[in-house]
């Protein structure tokens, strides 16, 4: 296992240039009720003492079981140096060239993945209504060849890269071991036998995000929502807390709350491939982004994300090893366990991981398309709630709007 602290390189190298500051924006003042997430000290993992890590690993259970998402404190990166790499990802924002966005423009339809640049007009590849929301997302072929990167981040390649082998070789390696724990399996099992490997994101992909403020066309087609509410599909996604409230959860009494901003912090919410590994003992979190308060309404989201994938040519199915899972039997609830459990039974062949996560990319719906995104479209009242209803691969899928 590599360093449990980050040593990354430095930002005043030789041909190196010198980059404003990102300054995080003012914090809302307004009384929202905000999600209640519980805190994870992820340092606690390398605990000597069993009563400790025992501890942590009953905590961990109860917030993925009940929330599906947690905060993760302690894990090795200091502010300062998370603070530079949201300088670098506002640097890649504010100076992509218009060259760059046009020869790195994403195509999701075809590839089922957000690899490259994604523009302000929707989650298509043909610009539809403008959302304000740009991209960039590295998978394993950027990484692997940087003429696939905006030419004015390529100084800091190397800071962007040591920063997702941290996240993923020591970060995401003790989350999972803790999960592992979770299950009562051996600590290394979900990292050995689940976890995609290869590069610094895997079969994952790493992201950097810039929501600008609504146009009034916009928050009106889309009733104010800025990505619809689903679940993440791959093991777990490492999102660094921000300042500007839109990220909501969907919590155990049906109802969106946001998530408060907790300075330095990873928000960790589970995957669906956890959810079935686990025999639903975990919970894909369900969540969305949504409009800020009105205090924030002009302001810009900056956002740094790791999305963590299994291995693509796997089945997802349960971990029947687990003897949590053999004392307690599979924990049922709406969500992607049911469903794959009733696909199971119907003798429809179960999609591959690669399978489940492409299609869902490829055929992500925009927020101002309201034709899809009504009654009468993907939207269905269900047990008197607005659901989202769906269907990949000859598996329903129902999320609540």
């Amino acid at each position: 296992m590599t360093s449990n602290k980050f040593n990354p390189p430095a930002a005043d190298l030789p041909g190196k240039p010198s980059i404003p500051d990102w300054v995080p924006p003012a914090l809302t003042k307004e009384k929202l009720d905000f999600a209640k997430l519980r805190t994870i000290d992820l340092s606690l993992v390398e605990s000597d003492d069993p009563k400790v890590v025992d501890e942590l690993v009953q905590i961990t259970k109860k917030a993925i079981r009940e929330d599906g998402f947690l905060f993760i404190e302690n894990y090795g990166v200091s502010l300062e140096q998370l603070h530079r790499q949201f300088t670098l990802a506002q640097y890649l924002h504010y100076n992509i060239s218009e060259e760059d966005q046009e020869r790195l423009l994403f195509h999701p339809e075809i590839s089922g993945k957000w690899a490259g640049y994604k523009h302000p007009w929707g989650f298509k590849r043909e610009r539809k209504v403008w959302d304000g929301i740009t991209q960039f997302n590295w998978y394993s072929e950027e990484w692997a060849d940087y003429s696939r990167v905006p030419t004015c981040i390529l100084p800091f390649m190397d800071e962007i890269r040591a920063f997702n082998e941290f996240l993923s070789e020591s970060v995401n390696r003790r989350i999972l071991i803790l999960l592992s724990k979770v299950l009562e399996l051996p600590e290394n099992y979900l990292w050995d036998k689940v976890q995609s490997h290869g590069g610094p994101t895997g079969e994952g992909y790493y992201r950097h995000a810039l929501f600008r403020p609504f146009t009034e066309e916009a928050e009106k087609l889309s009733k104010g929502l800025r990505f619809n509410g689903h679940c993440d599909y791959g093991t777990t996604t490492l999102l660094f807390s921000v300042p500007v409230t839109q990220l909501q959860i969907w919590g155990q009494d049906e109802v969106w709350r946001y998530v408060p901003y907790k300075p330095g912090a990873i928000v960790i919410n589970i995957g669906e491939t956890l959810e079935i590994v686990s025999g639903g003992h975990f919970k894909a979190t369900r969540h969305r982004v949504f409009k800020p308060p009105m205090d924030q309404i002009n302001a810009e989201r900056l956002s740094i994300v790791q999305f963590n994938s299994s291995v693509g040519d796997l089945r997802m199915t349960p971990a029947i090893e687990s003897p949590l899972i053999q004392r307690e039997g599979f924990a049922d609830y709406q969500g992607a366990f049911r469903e794959f459990q009733k696909t199971m039974a119907s003798g429809i062949p179960i999609p591959t991981n690669r399978q489940w996560r492409e299609i869902q990319i490829a055929e992500t719906v925009n927020t101002t398309d309201v034709k899809r995104q009504t009654i009468g479209g993907d939207w269905v009242m269900h047990d008197g709630k607005l659901m989202n209803k769906r269907e990949f691969h000859g598996v329903t899928v129902i999320l609540p709007v």
